[in-house]
């Protein structure tokens, strides 16, 4: 399938490469350069130009091949930049590559290609103009098991094509936890550019150039959700497509479930299946032997290949560890994939590959659209009681009518949510510091809530949300992963808030620490607030030690200085907002497996998160207790099987279940921290600590007497009420 696209004059390696957008796909494109012969990562840009520094250190780029505007990047002193990786959120595509077109710079974007046919025509077009290349990563289609289908039907080996189908079941984590006001979410038709090319691009590549008879080519989308400020979003979708000669179906559902992701095509002779989840691809064909034997030797055919391509996989994880191979998912092989094939065609002059080429890339968006617009369109007139009107942005957020005087950071998360509801239904306003307003879900845009937005770690942000404020709850937290950037962005950001609130006169800071701070092994017995956190923390889990790094640093600030200070520990909280698949029980994989932290046995730490609400309510409220930390958790007696119990009982299913020793988690730890000290992985420093796994047993029993007693406290104990409101509701909730 040659591509129609122009060539390119022949040139020499290397090419210098800029990455514009540090997100997520982004450290995935750098490791795939990692591995790609002839090119070479040379500059990074992104608005936030902390981040892109933060990501060029990483890539071992020297910090003034940071930038924060293309315009920047492109004018920077030194060798020019020969090509661009366009990873930006789908509707800045189509502008930053006409930029970079009109700049002379080639172009590999991540799809969607842009969000109407309209405008990738038009890159197309301007492109050719000026004579640079223009392709597009569909992410899947240089995938190994894709490659290997692919083949098998160019070469005519499946025989002529009769039936193509895709599937795509994947629960999508934005419908939970936001953010609410990204493109994907803005209309309901959105989700079919955003996730309908991973699928769109296998379908029209399958057909080649019987592509024509894929019409008509339907969409029915389904299984309305309503969104936070009055989004609608779809999370089923068919697309039924063809007639007589060849038919073809594509599958997509973002809610909960086994993960699935394939593409099958049926022919005269055999049938492929590519299982992209997994990296797996069998033929199904005849063999000369008999019926019965035939089926005996297919049978056996295909599981040798299943087991041979899984051992290949595995090893390329491996390998990938101890950077002997540079790529190690299948995922990463296939964005390498597609880059090598990119650059290869550019340093030989030759067009872009077809499935790169932006006229293909502009095809698919052209069905996408379509296929989105009249599905939705469908939908809302099927049921127009789900027809909601998505915002352009994010919505408004009720203003009280008073001011507040209690601000609560962290207010998007779960625990903020259910304080800051409280402290409203009370009648108390609430000021909440947001960094994205698309987080804010409906519950906190409502009357008595105030929205401040900005960013904890930047103090003039802060300064401005502590105006006319009495209290204040920490529960916000740094996404991060090193012991250095839990210093900078949690412990740092923490002492700077409390100064904060010394200058401002705040009357109550309250900190929400964590019972993971103490040891809870075998040999802890009973754990009171006059048991010290664990005296070896510095070998314990970077979040329990950053927790406990700042506890020590506020209570300093409350001895020397008067820090209003109050300290609460919530236990492993549960309730409606979170996933019932907590990892306070055991490890969870995929939803569906749960290893147990040791037998499952002892009695967990459990407590309802509308109880933690009422407990830092009193640690705001209750007199004389500057100074005191109170460890929040109820009294059940639930175990780790109990939980699960319950689970099953109100998913209707029934979870694996393995209770796993402690030394074997500790084992594994330890292995993986011998290859992170061969490689010279940057966490290499933190040895592994066997306490740290057996804290996770909770084999301690909490006696949380002196919050029941100091601040009147009263927490669900009944098992069955504990199970019911933080086991059964948010299982109901989660399957919705």
């Amino acid at each position: 399938m040659p591509s129609t696209e122009p060539s390119n004059p022949r040139r020499s390696a290397p090419f210098r490469v800029g990455l514009l957008g540090t997100g997520y796909i982004a450290s995935w494109h750098a490791d795939a350069l990692r591995a790609v012969k002839g090119a070479t990562l040379s500059a990074v840009c992104d608005r936030n130009v902390a981040l892109a520094r933060s990501f060029a250190s990483r890539c071992k780029l020297p910090e003034d091949r940071a930038f924060s505007s293309v315009e920047a990047m492109l004018s920077a002193p030194g060798p020019k930049l020969d090509a661009v990786h366009v990873l930006l959120p789908p509707e800045h595509h189509a502008p930053a590559a006409e930029a970079l077109i009109d700049a002379g710079v080639h172009v590999f974007l991540e799809k969607p290609m842009g969000v109407s046919a309209a405008e990738c025509s038009g890159l197309v077009a301007k492109a050719e103009a000026k004579g640079v290349a223009l392709a597009v990563n569909h992410n899947f289609l240089f995938a190994p098991a894709y490659e290997r289908l692919r083949a098998d039907v160019l070469s005519g080996r499946i025989g002529r094509l009769d039936r193509i189908d895709l599937t795509w079941h994947r629960p999508l984590g934005q419908l939970q936890g936001g953010p609410f006001d990204i493109w994907m979410l803005r209309d309901p038709a959105n989700i079919l550019l955003e996730i309908g090319p991973h699928l769109v691009s296998a379908l029209l590549d399958l057909a080649g150039d019987r592509r024509g008879e894929l019409e008509p080519m339907t969409a029915r989308a389904g299984n309305p959700a309503s969104l936070p400020g009055g989004g609608l979003f779809y999370r089923r979708w068919q697309v039924d497509a063809g007639g007589d000669a060849l038919a073809a179906s594509v599958s997509l559902a973002f809610g909960p479930g086994f993960d699935e992701h394939a593409a099958r095509a049926r022919g005269a002779l055999a049938v492929g299946v590519a299982d992209l989840e997994r990296d797996a691809y069998v033929l199904r064909e005849h063999t000369p032997a008999g019926m019965d034997a035939d089926r005996y030797r297919r049978s056996l055919a295909e599981a040798g290949a299943l087991k041979a391509q899984a051992r290949r996989t595995l090893a390329a994880y491996a390998l990938s560890k101890f950077k002997i191979v540079k790529v190690g998912s299948p995922y990463g092989a296939s964005i390498a994939g597609a880059m090598r094939r990119f650059y290869e065609d550019l340093a030989a002059g030759r067009p872009v590959d077809r499935r790169l080429s932006g006229a293909f890339g502009a095809e698919v968006v052209a069905a996408c659209e379509r296929l989105g617009r009249e599905g939705a369109e469908a939908a809302r007139a099927k049921a127009p009681a789900a027809v909601a009107t998505p915002p352009a942005a994010a919505p408004a957020v009720a203003t009280p009518s008073s001011r507040p005087e209690v601000l609560v950071l962290g207010a998007t998360g779960f625990i903020g949510r259910a304080l800051a509801r409280k402290l409203a239904d009370a009648g108390r306003p609430v000021r909440i510091l947001a960094r994205n307003p698309g987080r804010i879900p409906d519950e906190l845009r409502r009357e008595g809530m105030e929205v401040a937005i900005g960013d904890l770690a930047r103090p003039e942000d802060v300064d401005r949300a502590l105006e006319g404020i009495t209290g204040v709850v920490h529960l916000a937290r740094a996404a991060v992963k090193q012991w250095s950037e839990y210093l900078e962005q949690d412990v740092a950001v923490t002492r700077r808030l409390a100064e904060a609130c010394l200058a401002r006169g705040v009357r109550r800071f309250v900190y929400t620490g964590t019972i993971d701070s103490y040891y809870a092994g075998a040999k802890a017995g009973t754990i009171t607030e006059e048991t010290p956190l664990d005296p070896m923390i510095a070998r314990r889990n970077y979040y329990a030690r950053a927790k406990a790094t700042s506890e020590a640093e506020l209570l300093e600030m409350h001895r020397d200085r008067g820090l209003p200070l109050v300290i609460a520990r919530p236990g492993i909280v549960i309730g409606p907002g979170a996933s019932p698949f907590h990892w306070g029980v055991g490890m969870w994989s995929y939803q569906a497996v749960c290893q147990l932290w040791g037998d499952g046995s002892t009695p967990l730490p459990l407590v309802l998160v509308d109880d933690v609400a009422d407990g830092l309510i009193a640690c705001l409220d209750a007199p004389g207790i500057e100074g005191e930390s109170f460890n929040l958790c109820a009294d059940s007696g639930v175990t780790a099987r109990g939980y699960i119990k319950a689970l099953d009982a109100a998913a209707g299913s029934a979870h694996q279940v393995h209770a796993v020793p402690i030394r074997k988690y500790y084992l594994n730890d330890m292995a993986k921290w011998v290859v992170k000290c061969a490689v010279g992985h940057p966490d290499r420093r933190r040895r592994p600590a066997y306490r740290d796994w057996e804290s996770r047993s909770q084999r301690a029993r909490f006696d949380c007497s002196k919050a029941r007693r100091v601040l009147g406290w009263k927490p669900v104990d009944d098992p069955e009420e504990l199970l019911r409101r933080g086991v059964a509701e948010p299982t109901s909730e989660a399957l919705r």
